[in-house]
Protein backbone atom coordinates (compact mmCIF):
# COMPACT_ATOMS: atom_id res chain seq x y z
CA UNK A 1 0.00 0.00 0.00
CA UNK A 2 1.25 3.67 -0.94
CA UNK A 3 0.89 6.78 1.00
CA UNK A 4 2.03 10.22 0.87
CA UNK A 5 2.87 12.96 3.75
CA UNK A 6 4.02 16.59 2.58
CA UNK A 7 7.13 17.94 4.28
CA UNK A 8 9.69 20.75 3.97
CA UNK A 9 12.95 20.86 3.30
CA UNK A 10 15.48 23.88 3.57
CA UNK A 11 17.42 24.99 0.89
CA UNK A 12 19.97 28.07 1.92
CA UNK A 13 16.86 30.24 3.94
CA UNK A 14 14.41 28.99 1.86
CA UNK A 15 11.84 26.24 2.37
CA UNK A 16 10.63 23.99 -0.48
CA UNK A 17 8.48 20.93 -0.45
CA UNK A 18 9.14 17.51 0.29
CA UNK A 19 6.76 14.60 -0.45
CA UNK A 20 7.45 11.55 2.29
CA UNK A 21 6.35 8.10 -0.07
CA UNK A 22 5.90 5.31 1.20
CA UNK A 23 5.31 1.81 -0.06
CA UNK A 24 5.18 -1.30 2.07
CA UNK A 25 5.14 -4.40 -0.12
CA UNK A 26 5.49 -8.14 0.40
CA UNK A 27 8.89 -9.33 0.57
CA UNK A 28 11.77 -9.69 3.21
CA UNK A 29 11.89 -7.22 6.07
CA UNK A 30 13.80 -4.71 5.29
CA UNK A 31 13.71 -0.39 5.55
CA UNK A 32 14.99 1.46 2.58
CA UNK A 33 15.18 5.25 3.02
CA UNK A 34 15.82 6.80 -0.53
CA UNK A 35 15.72 10.27 -1.71
CA UNK A 36 19.17 11.81 -0.96
CA UNK A 37 19.23 11.57 2.51
CA UNK A 38 22.41 12.62 5.02
CA UNK A 39 23.21 10.74 7.66
CA UNK A 40 20.93 12.54 9.79
CA UNK A 41 18.23 11.59 7.57
CA UNK A 42 18.99 7.58 7.36
CA UNK A 43 19.21 7.51 10.98
CA UNK A 44 15.67 8.01 11.57
CA UNK A 45 14.81 4.66 10.63
CA UNK A 46 16.07 3.60 13.50
CA UNK A 47 14.31 6.11 15.31
CA UNK A 48 11.12 5.87 14.09
CA UNK A 49 11.27 2.01 14.07
CA UNK A 50 11.64 2.31 17.97
CA UNK A 51 9.10 5.25 18.23
CA UNK A 52 6.22 3.35 16.38
CA UNK A 53 6.68 0.32 18.76
CA UNK A 54 6.78 2.02 21.84
CA UNK A 55 3.75 4.37 20.79
CA UNK A 56 1.48 0.61 20.83
CA UNK A 57 2.26 0.10 16.95
CA UNK A 58 3.24 -2.22 14.93
CA UNK A 59 6.23 -1.87 12.61
CA UNK A 60 5.32 -3.58 9.17
CA UNK A 61 7.12 -7.08 9.08
CA UNK A 62 7.43 -6.78 5.04
CA UNK A 63 9.53 -4.26 2.62
CA UNK A 64 9.24 -0.78 3.31
CA UNK A 65 10.54 1.80 0.95
CA UNK A 66 10.42 5.54 2.01
CA UNK A 67 11.36 7.90 -1.00
CA UNK A 68 11.67 11.37 0.09
CA UNK A 69 10.70 13.54 -3.44
CA UNK A 70 12.56 15.18 -5.29
CA UNK A 71 14.80 12.79 -5.12
CA UNK A 72 18.15 15.01 -7.02
CA UNK A 73 18.03 17.61 -3.66
CA UNK A 74 19.74 16.70 -1.13
CA UNK A 75 17.94 16.32 2.76
CA UNK A 76 19.59 17.35 5.72
CA UNK A 77 18.64 17.15 9.33
CA UNK A 78 16.17 14.94 11.87
CA UNK A 79 13.06 16.95 10.66
CA UNK A 80 11.74 14.10 8.55
CA UNK A 81 11.21 11.78 11.57
CA UNK A 82 7.56 12.75 12.14
CA UNK A 83 6.50 12.79 8.29
CA UNK A 84 7.93 9.40 7.73
CA UNK A 85 6.53 8.01 11.18
CA UNK A 86 3.22 8.73 10.04
CA UNK A 87 3.10 7.55 6.24
CA UNK A 88 4.32 4.07 7.72
CA UNK A 89 1.11 3.85 9.62
CA UNK A 90 -0.94 4.89 6.93
CA UNK A 91 0.70 2.66 4.32
CA UNK A 92 0.22 -0.54 6.80
CA UNK A 93 -3.26 0.08 7.53
CA UNK A 94 -2.91 1.40 10.84
CA UNK A 95 -3.74 4.47 10.51
CA UNK A 96 -6.85 6.17 8.32
CA UNK A 97 -7.22 9.70 8.35
CA UNK A 98 -7.01 12.67 5.90
CA UNK A 99 -2.90 13.45 5.55
CA UNK A 100 -3.74 15.52 2.58
CA UNK A 101 -3.16 19.84 2.63
CA UNK A 102 -1.25 19.31 5.72
CA UNK A 103 2.76 19.71 6.28
CA UNK A 104 4.75 17.59 9.28
CA UNK A 105 7.93 18.25 10.27
CA UNK A 106 9.77 17.23 13.68
CA UNK A 107 12.34 14.76 15.20
CA UNK A 108 11.21 12.25 16.90
CA UNK A 109 12.61 10.22 20.27
CA UNK A 110 12.57 6.67 20.73
CA UNK A 111 9.45 7.20 22.85
CA UNK A 112 7.80 9.21 20.16
CA UNK A 113 8.37 12.84 21.36
CA UNK A 114 8.58 15.24 19.80
CA UNK A 115 12.10 17.62 19.45
CA UNK A 116 12.87 21.15 18.95
CA UNK A 117 14.00 22.12 15.04
CA UNK A 118 15.86 24.52 13.16
CA UNK A 119 14.64 26.35 10.13
CA UNK A 120 10.92 26.24 11.30
CA UNK A 121 9.93 29.57 9.95
CA UNK A 122 11.02 29.41 6.55
CA UNK A 123 9.12 25.97 6.10
CA UNK A 124 6.45 27.37 7.72
CA UNK A 125 6.16 30.50 5.50
CA UNK A 126 6.78 28.05 2.35
CA UNK A 127 4.14 26.12 3.75
CA UNK A 128 1.59 29.15 3.54
CA UNK A 129 2.79 30.44 0.23
CA UNK A 130 1.80 26.76 -1.15
CA UNK A 131 -1.94 27.28 0.64
CA UNK A 132 -1.15 24.49 2.85
CA UNK A 133 -4.32 24.49 5.31
CA UNK A 134 -2.36 22.68 8.33
CA UNK A 135 0.80 22.34 9.71
CA UNK A 136 1.95 20.22 12.52
CA UNK A 137 5.36 20.71 14.55
CA UNK A 138 6.92 20.22 17.36
CA UNK A 139 5.86 22.32 20.75
CA UNK A 140 8.94 24.39 21.19
CA UNK A 141 8.39 25.99 17.37
CA UNK A 142 5.29 26.75 18.38
CA UNK A 143 5.52 30.80 18.67
CA UNK A 144 7.80 30.67 15.93
CA UNK A 145 5.81 28.70 13.24
CA UNK A 146 3.22 31.36 14.76
CA UNK A 147 5.16 34.32 12.97
CA UNK A 148 3.72 33.17 9.76
CA UNK A 149 0.55 34.85 10.24
CA UNK A 150 -2.60 32.62 8.31
CA UNK A 151 -1.21 29.43 8.76
CA UNK A 152 -2.78 27.42 11.03
CA UNK A 153 0.39 25.83 12.90
CA UNK A 154 -0.72 22.83 15.41
CA UNK A 155 2.17 22.58 17.86
CA UNK A 156 2.55 19.00 19.46
CA UNK A 157 4.85 17.50 22.41
CA UNK A 158 4.11 14.05 21.56
CA UNK A 159 2.82 11.96 18.07
CA UNK A 160 0.19 11.07 20.03
CA UNK A 161 -1.26 14.17 20.28
CA UNK A 162 -0.86 14.30 16.42
CA UNK A 163 -2.76 11.06 16.13
CA UNK A 164 -5.06 12.19 18.06
CA UNK A 165 -6.21 15.20 16.25
CA UNK A 166 -5.82 13.57 13.03
CA UNK A 167 -8.59 10.66 13.82
CA UNK A 168 -11.02 13.59 15.30
CA UNK A 169 -10.19 12.03 19.17
CA UNK A 170 -8.34 15.35 20.65
CA UNK A 171 -8.43 18.12 18.53
CA UNK A 172 -5.18 20.39 19.01
CA UNK A 173 -5.60 23.76 18.86
CA UNK A 174 -3.56 26.57 17.07
CA UNK A 175 -0.84 28.11 18.09
CA UNK A 176 -1.33 32.18 17.97
CA UNK A 177 0.51 34.81 16.71
CA UNK A 178 1.57 37.00 19.91
CA UNK A 179 1.18 41.01 18.22
CA UNK A 180 2.95 42.24 21.41
CA UNK A 181 6.19 40.29 19.91
CA UNK A 182 6.69 42.91 17.59
CA UNK A 183 6.16 46.77 18.05
CA UNK A 184 6.68 48.77 14.70
CA UNK A 185 8.77 51.69 15.45
CA UNK A 186 10.10 50.32 18.80
CA UNK A 187 12.41 47.58 18.95
CA UNK A 188 15.78 49.77 18.94
CA UNK A 189 18.24 48.51 21.86
CA UNK A 190 21.97 48.96 22.40
CA UNK A 191 23.64 51.52 24.93
CA UNK A 192 23.23 55.19 24.55
CA UNK A 193 25.61 57.39 22.67
CA UNK A 194 25.36 59.81 25.50
CA UNK A 195 27.96 57.83 27.23
CA UNK A 196 30.43 59.11 24.68
CA UNK A 197 32.46 61.92 25.98
CA UNK A 198 33.77 63.72 23.28
CA UNK A 199 34.64 62.28 19.57
CA UNK A 200 32.30 64.63 18.08
CA UNK A 201 33.68 63.93 14.72
CA UNK A 202 33.57 60.06 14.36
CA UNK A 203 30.00 60.46 16.29
CA UNK A 204 29.03 62.73 13.33
CA UNK A 205 30.76 59.95 10.69
CA UNK A 206 28.38 57.48 12.74
CA UNK A 207 25.36 59.69 11.86
CA UNK A 208 25.95 59.96 8.56
CA UNK A 209 26.94 56.06 7.77
CA UNK A 210 22.92 55.59 9.95
CA UNK A 211 21.63 57.51 7.82
CA UNK A 212 22.36 56.38 4.43
CA UNK A 213 23.43 52.55 5.54
CA UNK A 214 27.39 52.87 4.60
CA UNK A 215 30.02 50.94 5.91
CA UNK A 216 32.92 52.64 8.46
CA UNK A 217 36.57 52.39 9.55
CA UNK A 218 37.52 53.54 12.91
CA UNK A 219 41.50 54.11 13.58
CA UNK A 220 43.35 55.50 16.03
CA UNK A 221 44.83 54.41 19.41
CA UNK A 222 44.25 52.16 21.93
CA UNK A 223 41.82 52.72 24.77
CA UNK A 224 39.75 56.19 22.51
CA UNK A 225 36.52 54.85 22.01
CA UNK A 226 36.36 52.90 19.06
CA UNK A 227 34.57 50.01 20.25
CA UNK A 228 32.24 52.08 22.51
CA UNK A 229 31.01 54.12 19.86
CA UNK A 230 30.52 51.39 17.30
CA UNK A 231 28.50 49.67 20.10
CA UNK A 232 26.47 52.22 19.81
CA UNK A 233 25.49 52.38 16.57
CA UNK A 234 22.47 49.82 16.76
CA UNK A 235 20.73 52.82 19.09
CA UNK A 236 20.67 55.26 16.35
CA UNK A 237 19.91 52.83 13.56
CA UNK A 238 15.84 52.75 12.29
CA UNK A 239 13.83 50.49 13.99
CA UNK A 240 13.07 47.07 12.30
CA UNK A 241 10.26 46.69 9.46
CA UNK A 242 8.44 43.69 10.02
CA UNK A 243 9.53 42.53 6.48
CA UNK A 244 13.44 42.48 7.57
CA UNK A 245 12.72 41.64 10.82
CA UNK A 246 11.13 38.39 9.24
CA UNK A 247 13.77 38.04 6.98
CA UNK A 248 16.45 38.26 9.81
CA UNK A 249 14.60 35.63 11.54
CA UNK A 250 14.50 33.04 8.88
CA UNK A 251 18.24 33.25 9.25
CA UNK A 252 18.88 32.68 12.55
CA UNK A 253 15.73 29.99 12.38
CA UNK A 254 18.21 27.78 9.99
CA UNK A 255 21.03 28.53 12.51
CA UNK A 256 19.07 27.32 15.19
CA UNK A 257 19.67 30.83 17.00
CA UNK A 258 15.85 31.03 18.37
CA UNK A 259 14.38 30.13 21.38
CA UNK A 260 10.67 29.70 22.30
CA UNK A 261 10.58 32.80 24.33
CA UNK A 262 12.46 34.39 21.09
CA UNK A 263 11.05 33.73 18.42
CA UNK A 264 11.21 36.58 16.00
CA UNK A 265 13.93 39.20 16.06
CA UNK A 266 12.62 42.29 17.01
CA UNK A 267 15.96 44.54 17.05
CA UNK A 268 18.87 45.02 14.61
CA UNK A 269 21.42 42.13 15.07
CA UNK A 270 25.26 43.75 16.17
CA UNK A 271 27.45 40.86 15.67
CA UNK A 272 30.71 41.19 16.90
CA UNK A 273 33.00 37.83 16.29
CA UNK A 274 36.63 37.43 17.57
CA UNK A 275 39.62 37.71 15.19
CA UNK A 276 40.43 34.43 15.18
CA UNK A 277 37.07 33.46 13.34
CA UNK A 278 37.59 31.34 10.28
CA UNK A 279 36.52 32.12 7.08
CA UNK A 280 33.51 29.61 6.90
CA UNK A 281 32.93 30.80 10.82
CA UNK A 282 32.50 34.54 8.49
CA UNK A 283 31.18 33.70 5.53
CA UNK A 284 29.48 30.46 6.06
CA UNK A 285 29.32 27.22 5.48
CA UNK A 286 30.75 23.99 6.53
CA UNK A 287 30.18 20.45 6.02
CA UNK A 288 26.50 20.76 6.57
CA UNK A 289 26.51 24.80 5.27
CA UNK A 290 25.01 26.98 7.76
CA UNK A 291 24.97 31.17 7.98
CA UNK A 292 27.91 32.78 8.94
CA UNK A 293 28.03 36.15 10.70
CA UNK A 294 28.00 37.89 7.27
CA UNK A 295 24.28 36.09 7.21
CA UNK A 296 23.56 36.90 11.07
CA UNK A 297 23.93 40.74 10.76
CA UNK A 298 22.10 40.59 7.96
CA UNK A 299 20.09 44.22 8.58
CA UNK A 300 22.40 45.32 11.11
CA UNK A 301 25.40 45.59 12.07
CA UNK A 302 28.71 43.60 11.58
CA UNK A 303 31.95 44.72 13.97
CA UNK A 304 34.70 43.39 13.06
CA UNK A 305 37.44 44.71 16.06
CA UNK A 306 41.17 45.08 15.29
CA UNK A 307 40.99 44.53 11.53
CA UNK A 308 44.30 44.20 10.63
CA UNK A 309 44.33 40.88 13.21
CA UNK A 310 42.23 38.97 11.26
CA UNK A 311 43.98 36.71 8.48
CA UNK A 312 43.96 38.55 4.89
CA UNK A 313 42.54 35.57 4.01
CA UNK A 314 39.34 35.76 6.15
CA UNK A 315 38.66 39.38 5.88
CA UNK A 316 38.52 39.25 1.62
CA UNK A 317 35.68 37.11 2.10
CA UNK A 318 34.25 40.43 2.79
CA UNK A 319 34.73 42.17 -0.65
CA UNK A 320 31.85 40.16 -2.78
CA UNK A 321 28.91 40.44 0.02
CA UNK A 322 29.77 43.84 0.73
CA UNK A 323 29.34 44.72 -3.00
CA UNK A 324 26.44 42.47 -3.35
CA UNK A 325 24.39 42.28 -0.64
CA UNK A 326 23.99 38.09 -0.83
CA UNK A 327 26.94 35.71 0.04
CA UNK A 328 26.66 32.64 -2.29
CA UNK A 329 28.12 29.51 -1.15
CA UNK A 330 29.42 27.02 -3.44
CA UNK A 331 29.70 23.20 -2.94
CA UNK A 332 29.14 19.52 -5.11
CA UNK A 333 25.55 19.12 -4.39
CA UNK A 334 24.89 22.68 -5.53
CA UNK A 335 24.66 26.08 -4.74
CA UNK A 336 23.03 28.26 -1.79
CA UNK A 337 22.75 31.71 -1.09
CA UNK A 338 22.54 33.66 2.37
CA UNK A 339 21.46 37.56 2.54
CA UNK A 340 23.95 39.99 3.93
CA UNK A 341 22.75 43.04 3.60
CA UNK A 342 24.49 44.66 6.28
CA UNK A 343 26.74 47.71 7.53
CA UNK A 344 30.20 46.80 8.25
CA UNK A 345 32.15 49.22 11.25
CA UNK A 346 36.01 48.04 11.50
CA UNK A 347 38.30 49.55 13.77
CA UNK A 348 41.62 49.38 14.09
CA UNK A 349 44.96 50.42 15.63
CA UNK A 350 47.54 52.37 13.06
CA UNK A 351 50.14 50.26 13.97
CA UNK A 352 51.45 47.25 15.92
CA UNK A 353 52.31 49.24 19.20
CA UNK A 354 48.91 51.35 18.36
CA UNK A 355 50.55 54.56 19.34
CA UNK A 356 51.53 55.76 15.64
CA UNK A 357 50.45 59.52 15.40
CA UNK A 358 49.50 59.45 19.35
CA UNK A 359 49.99 63.48 20.35
CA UNK A 360 51.84 62.46 23.88
CA UNK A 361 52.99 58.75 23.37
CA UNK A 362 56.03 57.57 21.26
CA UNK A 363 55.14 54.93 18.32
CA UNK A 364 58.20 52.39 19.03
CA UNK A 365 57.44 50.41 15.60
CA UNK A 366 59.81 50.71 12.36
CA UNK A 367 58.56 51.97 9.26
CA UNK A 368 58.58 48.38 7.66
CA UNK A 369 56.41 47.21 10.72
CA UNK A 370 54.17 50.22 10.18
CA UNK A 371 53.83 49.19 6.51
CA UNK A 372 53.39 45.41 7.22
CA UNK A 373 50.64 46.24 9.88
CA UNK A 374 48.55 47.69 7.90
CA UNK A 375 48.90 45.93 4.17
CA UNK A 376 46.80 43.21 6.28
CA UNK A 377 43.91 45.35 4.96
CA UNK A 378 43.83 45.09 1.26
CA UNK A 379 43.35 47.87 -1.00
CA UNK A 380 39.82 46.88 -2.77
CA UNK A 381 38.56 46.30 0.92
CA UNK A 382 39.36 49.66 2.23
CA UNK A 383 37.91 51.30 -1.02
CA UNK A 384 34.78 49.27 0.11
CA UNK A 385 34.85 51.47 3.32
CA UNK A 386 32.88 54.34 2.30
CA UNK A 387 33.83 56.59 5.91
CA UNK A 388 37.42 56.50 6.99
CA UNK A 389 37.66 58.42 10.41
CA UNK A 390 40.22 58.90 12.68
CA UNK A 391 39.47 58.79 16.71
CA UNK A 392 42.08 60.82 18.35
CA UNK A 393 42.78 60.45 22.26
CA UNK A 394 39.81 62.30 24.09
CA UNK A 395 41.68 65.38 26.07
CA UNK A 396 41.29 65.27 30.01
CA UNK A 397 38.51 68.21 30.16
CA UNK A 398 36.07 66.60 27.81
CA UNK A 399 36.46 63.38 30.02
CA UNK A 400 36.54 65.06 33.47
CA UNK A 401 33.47 67.48 33.22
CA UNK A 402 31.20 64.93 32.16
CA UNK A 403 29.24 67.05 29.58
CA UNK A 404 26.01 66.20 28.56
CA UNK A 405 26.37 64.74 24.74
CA UNK A 406 23.11 64.06 22.70
CA UNK A 407 21.49 61.18 23.55
CA UNK A 408 20.60 58.50 21.24
CA UNK A 409 17.01 59.37 20.63
CA UNK A 410 18.15 62.41 19.52
CA UNK A 411 20.10 61.32 16.84
CA UNK A 412 18.33 58.70 15.82
CA UNK A 413 15.28 61.60 14.58
CA UNK A 414 17.42 62.94 12.17
CA UNK A 415 18.52 59.42 10.74
CA UNK A 416 14.63 58.43 10.78
CA UNK A 417 14.38 61.49 8.66
CA UNK A 418 16.73 60.63 6.42
CA UNK A 419 15.84 57.51 6.02
CA UNK A 420 12.45 58.15 5.19
CA UNK A 421 13.58 60.70 2.26
CA UNK A 422 15.24 57.31 1.18
CA UNK A 423 12.44 55.23 0.89
CA UNK A 424 9.74 57.47 -1.07
CA UNK A 425 12.83 58.46 -3.25
CA UNK A 426 13.23 54.35 -3.96
CA UNK A 427 9.74 53.29 -3.48
CA UNK A 428 9.07 50.26 -5.87
CA UNK A 429 12.91 50.00 -6.51
CA UNK A 430 13.99 47.36 -3.85
CA UNK A 431 16.65 50.08 -2.92
CA UNK A 432 16.38 50.45 1.22
CA UNK A 433 19.06 53.19 1.43
CA UNK A 434 21.61 55.46 -0.18
CA UNK A 435 24.65 52.98 0.04
CA UNK A 436 22.67 50.77 -1.97
CA UNK A 437 22.21 52.66 -4.86
CA UNK A 438 22.31 51.66 -8.39
CA UNK A 439 24.46 53.73 -11.41
CA UNK A 440 20.70 54.61 -12.84
CA UNK A 441 19.76 56.07 -9.49
CA UNK A 442 22.81 57.59 -9.03
CA UNK A 443 22.69 59.45 -12.41
CA UNK A 444 18.86 60.35 -11.27
CA UNK A 445 19.17 61.17 -7.81
CA UNK A 446 22.60 62.77 -7.16
CA UNK A 447 22.58 66.19 -8.83
CA UNK A 448 25.24 68.06 -7.56
CA UNK A 449 25.30 72.19 -8.15
CA UNK A 450 28.34 73.63 -9.99
CA UNK A 451 30.54 73.93 -7.19
CA UNK A 452 30.29 70.75 -5.98
CA UNK A 453 30.73 69.24 -9.12
CA UNK A 454 33.63 71.11 -9.54
CA UNK A 455 34.82 70.60 -6.05
CA UNK A 456 34.22 66.66 -7.04
CA UNK A 457 36.13 67.09 -9.72
CA UNK A 458 39.33 68.34 -8.12
CA UNK A 459 39.06 66.00 -5.13
CA UNK A 460 38.89 62.85 -7.96
CA UNK A 461 41.75 64.10 -9.35
CA UNK A 462 43.59 64.87 -5.98
CA UNK A 463 43.40 61.80 -4.46
CA UNK A 464 43.53 59.46 -7.81
CA UNK A 465 40.00 57.87 -6.58
CA UNK A 466 39.12 54.75 -8.71
CA UNK A 467 35.16 54.92 -10.14
CA UNK A 468 34.23 52.51 -7.05
CA UNK A 469 35.60 55.34 -5.32
CA UNK A 470 33.73 57.99 -6.74
CA UNK A 471 30.74 56.74 -6.57
CA UNK A 472 30.76 56.15 -2.47
CA UNK A 473 31.93 59.61 -2.35
CA UNK A 474 28.63 60.42 -3.84
CA UNK A 475 26.64 58.24 -2.24
CA UNK A 476 27.91 59.64 0.75
CA UNK A 477 27.40 63.28 -0.25
CA UNK A 478 24.01 62.44 -1.05
CA UNK A 479 22.95 61.08 2.34
CA UNK A 480 24.49 64.18 4.28
CA UNK A 481 22.59 65.96 1.31
CA UNK A 482 19.40 63.77 2.91
CA UNK A 483 20.41 64.72 6.58
CA UNK A 484 20.00 68.22 5.83
CA UNK A 485 16.67 67.94 3.91
CA UNK A 486 18.75 69.21 0.44
CA UNK A 487 17.17 68.23 -2.84
CA UNK A 488 20.44 68.82 -4.83
CA UNK A 489 24.11 68.12 -3.31
CA UNK A 490 25.94 71.26 -2.34
CA UNK A 491 29.43 71.79 -2.02
CA UNK A 492 29.30 71.39 1.47
CA UNK A 493 27.79 68.35 1.49
CA UNK A 494 31.05 67.08 -1.13
CA UNK A 495 33.12 68.71 1.28
CA UNK A 496 32.43 66.49 4.32
CA UNK A 497 31.93 63.40 2.27
CA UNK A 498 35.59 64.09 1.27
CA UNK A 499 37.25 64.40 5.02
CA UNK A 500 35.53 60.66 5.50
CA UNK A 501 37.64 59.78 2.66
CA UNK A 502 41.27 60.97 3.21
CA UNK A 503 42.43 58.42 5.49
CA UNK A 504 43.74 56.34 3.14
CA UNK A 505 46.60 58.23 1.85
CA UNK A 506 47.75 59.24 5.61
CA UNK A 507 47.62 55.69 6.67
CA UNK A 508 47.59 53.55 4.28
CA UNK A 509 49.69 55.58 1.06
CA UNK A 510 51.03 52.15 -1.19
Amino acid sequence: MLSKVLSMGLCGVEGFAVEVETDVSPGLPCFELVGLPDAAVKEARERVRAAIKNCGFEFPARRVTVNLAPANVRKEGSIYDLPVFLSILASSGQLRADLSDSVFIGELSLSGELRRADGVLPAALKARDLGVKSFFLPADNAAEAAVAKGLASYPACHVSEILAHLTGTTPLSAAPFDPGLFEAGGCVGGPDFSDVCGQELPKRALEVAAAGGHNVLLIGPPGTGKSMLAKRLPSILPALSFDEALCTTKIYSVAGLLTPDRPLVTERPFRSPHHTISMAGLAGGGRIPRPGELSLAHNGVLFLDELAEFPKSVTEVLRQPLEDGVITISRAQGTLQYPSELMLVAAMNPCPCGFFGHPAKKCTCSATDRGRYLSRVSGPLLDRLDIQVEVPPVPYDKLEGRRTTEKSADVRARVDAARSLQRRRYEGTGIACNARMTPALMRQYCALTGPASALLKSVFEKLGLSARGYDKLLRLSRTIADLDGCESIGEAHVAEAVQYRSLDKKYFSR
